[in-house]
């Protein structure tokens, strides 16, 4: 009887131990791959997916109005223009400043801007622009320079491709 309780105490032991490599070793496949080429595609998927899902909830009039919204008064106080890929994200709860993440406002997240500053994105294919309020700290992605709500993707006609080649001008 003693034995069968040493084999029991050894086969859950050798059972942990299993389980934590086992752990182990997928926690590090992520980090030896290149994490950013496995996230781009699905994250994308996923978006295409939750686009069509989201289409009949967008109305085409608000994303007019919010186009227009650049103040006219702001356009000769920009500074120099900084050109790349712009990505559109539509999870998560709360921004690098704290504030709710709302996929309808007009925010964006960048590497080093403070928050607060006002963007013009200009989607340079279409020539379609919408202002932005920096919020978040992002992208995370190798050469993307923004990161910005569904909203602002939407008026910038960005929404199907996922990203888009844009111009950021630094309004204030």
């Amino acid at each position: 009887m003693g034995s069968t309780a040493g084999v029991l105490k050894f086969v859950r032991f050798s059972a942990v131990v299993l389980s934590g490599v086992w752990l182990a070793a997928c926690a590090q496949s992520s980090v030896i791959s290149n994490r950013a080429a496995l996230v781009a595609p699905t994250k994308q998927a996923m978006f295409q997916h939750r686009q069509k899902i989201r289409v009949a909830n967008h109305h085409r009039a608000s994303v007019v109005r919010r186009t227009a919204a650049i103040p006219q008064g702001h356009a000769g106080k920009t500074t120099a223009a900084l050109q790349g890929l712009a990505s559109y994200y539509t999870e998560g709860t709360e921004t690098a400043s704290g504030e709710k993440f709302d996929t309808h406002e007009l925010t964006a997240a960048h590497p080093t801007l403070p928050f607060g500053t006002h963007l013009r994105v200009t989607n340079v294919t279409t020539g379609r622009s919408v202002m932005v309020r920096v919020n978040d700290r992002g992208p995370y992605v190798a050469g993307r320079v923004v990161d910005v709500s569904y909203s602002a993707a939407e008026a910038l006609g960005m929404v199907g491709q996922g990203v888009a080649k844009v111009k950021l001008d630094v309004v204030r």
